[in-house]
């Protein structure tokens, strides 16, 4: 959420940044700051009233000592009406606070000033490219023809199971899946990042600390008797680690890593665009988060963006990396680097990762703040990044990787995996 206080201050501001996203509800900012003002209004009379209750109750207890009872009791009933007074201050004061946070749940970040204007996919500007295309002609196949010639994937099996858009990986497309998981995991933890393991259902607070609740609740799946949601990623449980804390600005940076499957509904999801691994309900992911102070944070969402580029590197494949245009962000990014694979055999990009920092979006929703070395608090910024999903690389490997005689294995998951080629 945006800080009240930023919110008090530049409220045009607010509005062209939410006008580059091509948010339309710009009203809610002034309803924000009215219903602000009312509450600061209604605690000045609650702090009032309170004072002048306190106040009546000592003059009570003197008058009683000095044996002036009649006047004592006759206060009595004005601090009676004073209690009612403040208890219904109190109630308006309560329901004004949930309004407020409402209102503030409803306004997505504040784009950073170097996003792009666009209203949507096709404005995102791309920044970077690396690595040649392989020309596969005509005999190219994509990933689920591949998948089923080579029994590495069974999308009948999955459907059978639960149902569409949850695959089975079979012999060596299993421990593909694996080396992948491991080799980016080796790959984070050698550039600094401490390995975690977390749960995979987080609850409601955990859910609305990362912004995916109320924002994104019809795309999670929900185990109501429990009230509890099944992860869309790790960032989720990873960045909820440091919930309702004051750090240290010595602790900082904070930089870890975790791998976790993830669950997505994908509602309304259909057509060629989603068929094989482009889109599932659930799919493997290792994931990178960092908490930074604001000073650093940009420097470290570069680095980020630098270390998702070596492992791409690493893994031999052709990519792409897009900045987000305003109609393109999400809810709570500020700034988001998107990077993308080229499917040979599909003939398109494939996105396979997403870096973006927050600033301090999350972390005022996370009550997480950090104290400099003379005792000021300050917000946190928050990143993260995937690195990577699985399902739109190994499609990636599986197409432009292909041979007649096989599908060709990169040099630097050979010691993951233990085979050099797929044949048949």
């Amino acid at each position: 959420m945006l800080p009240l206080a930023y919110l008090r201050e530049n409220p045009d501001l607010i509005k062209e940044g939410l006008t580059k996203r091509n948010f339309l509800q710009l009203d809610l900012i002034d309803q924000l700051l009215d219903a602000d003002q009312n509450r600061r209004s209604l605690k000045v009379q609650l702090d009032e009233t309170l004072s002048k209750s306190n106040q009546l109750a000592k003059e009570i207890g003197t008058l009683f000592k000095s044996g002036q009872t009649e006047k004592a009791n006759a206060l009595k009933a004005e601090t009676t009406a004073l209690k009612n007074e403040a208890k219904q201050l109190q109630e308006d004061l309560q329901n004004i606070e949930v309004g407020l946070l409402s209102l503030r749940t409803q306004i997505p970040n504040i784009p950073d000033e170097s996003v792009p204007y666009g209203s949507s996919e096709n404005d995102n500007e791309e920044v970077f490219n690396a690595g040649s295309i392989p020309d596969l002609g005509e005999e190219a196949r994509p990933h689920w023809e591949l998948a089923s010639q080579y029994d590495l994937i069974d999308f009948d099996l999955g459907s059978k199971i639960t149902g569409a858009g949850f695959p089975v990986y079979k012999d060596k497309g299993a421990k593909l899946q694996r080396a992948l998981i491991q080799f980016f995991l080796d790959k984070n933890t050698a550039a600094g990042y401490t390995e975690y393991q977390v749960p995979h259902l987080v609850n409601e607070d955990s859910g609305f600390g990362t912004g995916q609740l109320p924002d994104k609740e019809g795309q999670m799946y929900h185990v109501q008797e429990d009230g509890l949601y099944l992860i869309p990623t790790a960032e989720v449980p990873l960045t909820n680690i440091f919930r309702n804390q004051l750090l240290e600005a010595k602790d900082l940076p904070i930089c870890i890593t975790g791998y976790t499957p993830c669950f997505r509904r994908e509602a309304g999801s259909y057509g060629a665009n989603v068929r094989g691994l482009n889109r599932l309900h659930q799919f493997d992911k290792v994931e990178i988060v960092r908490l930074e102070e604001p000073q650093h944070s940009r420097a470290a969402l570069d680095g980020m963006v630098e270390h998702v580029k070596d492992i791409l590197r690493a893994l031999e494949l052709p990519y792409r990396i897009l900045k987000l245009c305003g109609g393109d962000l999400g809810f709570t990014a500020a700034l988001t680097f998107d990077f993308e694979i080229y499917s040979a055999a599909q003939k398109k990009w494939l996105e396979i990762s997403s870096v973006s920092t927050f600033n301090s979006f999350q972390s005022e929703r996370l009550q997480l703040r950090y104290k400099d070395p003379k005792g000021k608090k300050h917000p946190v910024h928050t990143l993260n990044g995937s690195s990577l999903a699985l399902p739109r690389v190994i499609a990636g490997l599986l197409e432009n990787n292909q041979t007649p005689k096989g599908i060709h294995i990169p040099k630097a998951l050979v010691p993951y995996t233990g085979f050099e080629v797929i044949s048949p």
